[in-house]
């Protein structure tokens, strides 16, 4: 039983510590601790963004920026400078848990997974003086590059295949030192890097020959699938952003090698000093434009004036010499016509005075030439059988005094019309007389011109005051114009005449389905000499003529054509003020 109880006292338990402490032995101890700490890579000679110093600490613009988001996301990081080579090879194999700078490639994003961007890097090409500058990457085709082993442009240049050969460099700084001594042709770096060691290292004779080869995205880069640390390097560096941190880091490391960027207000103002000099340039221009169209305008206007006087004088001679041409044929118009009428009146005269003879011989002879035709039937008259001729003689005779008489009248008509009457004869005459009168002179030329002539006399048409054979003189040249321009026997011409109560004018338009007058012809009918007919003949006096006639008489003359089919003239005249009361 003692037995027994020792066993349950002192063997049970020290059988359980002997395991306990078994245990604790032989278990992995791990830092609880070790699991906050974020190790960090990056590159042990990249100035300024991150580089060792003098110390051997890491520093630089990435090495501040990663302390300062630690900070405000609350968690401890250790930094693990090396070779680019060696920190991408750590990454790979999880010794580190994320590279805190790193440009941005397609083919980089295929195993790794890149935070928002903290910074653009532009890429130079970097050769020894005196040599020729390149404008794109496919300028160097052919040539020996140099730039160091895995980073951005040797990823960048591997993806686009290019035909150089690539000289791998585990530090940039190396890349550049070697075409500074003649060694390759040229080196490939980050601008600022670039700069930096150059300035360093004192490489005078290197110069940059192509300033921004390219242009990349730069930031914080894990192994796929750790999206824990990236969404906390997101977060950090948002709130820097936010609370202006980031942009003190950033002109700290980075700005002082940056070209100078103006503030807003010094752009503000050199964009006000440049708005006010242009718009004083543009004052300045427009005053002196304005006085010069000042200038030119009084200048044109004279030349204008001393232009349309000219005119004017060399019209008025034009319209006096016609004048007086016209003055000298209307003058020998009137002795030829005084002559002729004279020579035909008296032949005419003896027609008329003998055919009513003639008439009277037949009808009182009639019927003895009847009763001898009984008993001699078919006796020759004339070359003719008396049985043909018996009927038609009478007729025949009164044919010829009819025509007797309407020579008597076309000859009294054309001495009337040129006969020259003052201007001021006014008389009350109907329009429709007139027209007539016109139509005599004309009636031929309308015959041979078209198959279709139709008139249209209003009834009780009130009389106009002034000269008859005026008027006659400008119809006739509107049916003489409507005759001319038709085209065809087949087109039309409508004369026809109407009474404006409204207007108080006896209106005459004259209608033809001719070839019609061009629109910019219109305006200048009634000037002298102006004519379309130049090449048949015509001088351009006619309209000239009846518009001079037309204003003597308060009227108007107007006309209205479509090129192709046809052309009106409406002509119109006031009613006589006696005609107007007596209605």
């Amino acid at each position: 039983m003692v037995t027994t109880k020792l066993h349950k006292l002192f063997f049970r338990p020290a059988v359980h510590l002997f395991f306990a402490l078994l245990f604790l032995t032989f278990t992995p101890q791990t830092d609880a601790n070790a699991k906050d700490i974020l190790i960090v890579g990056g590159n042990k000679d990249y100035p300024p963004y991150e580089f060792l110093n003098k110390e051997g600490y890491p520093t630089g613009y990435n090495v501040e920026l990663t302390k300062a988001i630690a900070d405000v996301v609350g968690i401890k990081v250790k930094f693990k400078l090396g070779s680019w080579s060696e920190i991408r090879s750590a990454l790979e194999t999880g010794e580190i848990d994320i590279i805190e700078g790193i440009s941005f490639t397609e083919g980089r994003a295929n195993t790794l997974d890149f935070s928002t961007p903290h910074t653009i890097v532009s890429h130079a090409v970097y050769a020894r003086k005196d040599t020729p500058p390149i404008k794109r990457i496919e300028d160097l085709k052919g040539k020996e590059l140099v730039f160091h082993n895995r980073g951005y442009i040797h990823d960048y240049l591997s993806e686009k295949n290019l035909d150089a050969k690539f000289i791998l460099t585990e530090t940039q700084a190396t890349a550049l030192r070697l075409v500074s001594v003649g060694k390759h042709d040229y080196a490939i770096v980050a601008s600022l890097p670039g700069s930096y060691l150059i300035n360093e290292m004192r490489l005078s004779n290197i110069v940059p020959i192509a300033k921004s080869i390219a242009r990349v995205k730069y930031g914080y880069a894990v192994l796929k699938g750790n999206e824990e640390t990236l969404a906390k390097i997101n977060e950090g560096l948002a709130i820097l952003k936010q609370s202006g941190q980031y942009q003190a880091i950033y002109d700290k490391w980075l700005g002082v090698l940056e070209p100078p960027q103006p503030s807003f207000l010094q752009i503000a103002r050199y964009w006000i000093i440049a708005v006010g000099l242009l718009l004083l340039v543009l004052a300045a221009t427009l005053l002196w434009s304005r006085t010069l169209r000042k200038q030119v305008a009084v200048r044109t206007a004279a030349l204008e004036k001393e232009v349309l006087e000219r005119k004017r004088a060399a019209e008025l001679i034009r319209q006096g010499q016609q004048q007086l041409i016209q003055a000298d044929k209307m003058a020998s118009l009137g002795i030829l016509v005084a002559g002729m009428a004279h020579e035909i009146n008296n032949p005419n005269a003896l027609i008329l005075l003998n055919t009513p003879l003639v008439l009277d011989y037949i009808n009182d002879t009639q019927p003895i030439i009847e009763a001898y035709a009984q008993e001699h039937e078919n006796f020759m008259v004339a070359g003719l059988h008396y049985s043909r001729i018996c009927s038609k003689l009478p007729t025949k005779v009164s044919e010829i005094h009819d025509c007797a008489n309407k020579i008597k009248r076309i000859v009294d008509d054309l001495k009337d019309f040129a006969r020259q009457d003052d201007a001021e004869n006014v008389t009350l005459f109907n329009l429709n007389n007139t027209i007539q009168m016109a139509l005599r002179f004309v009636e031929n030329k309308i015959q041979k011109s078209t198959n279709h002539f139709s008139t249209h006399f209003a009834m009780n048409l009130p009389l106009i005051a002034g000269n008859a054979h005026r008027i006659e003189q400008v119809i006739l040249n509107l049916i003489l114009n409507a005759c001319q321009a038709l085209r065809d026997h087949e087109e039309s011409i409508t004369l026809t005449t109407s009474y404006d109560k409204k207007r108080k004018m006896v209106v005459l338009e004259i209608s033809d389905q001719g070839e019609g007058i061009a629109p910019e012809n219109i305006p200048r009918l009634m000037d002298p000499f102006f004519t379309t007919k130049r090449k048949t003949g015509g001088t351009g006096l006619g309209l000239s003529v009846s518009s001079g006639i037309i204003n003597e008489h308060h009227g108007t003359l107007e006309y209205k054509s479509k090129l192709g089919k046809g052309t009106t003239a409406i002509l119109k005249l006031p009613a006589s003020i006696q005609e107007e009361k007596h209605e």
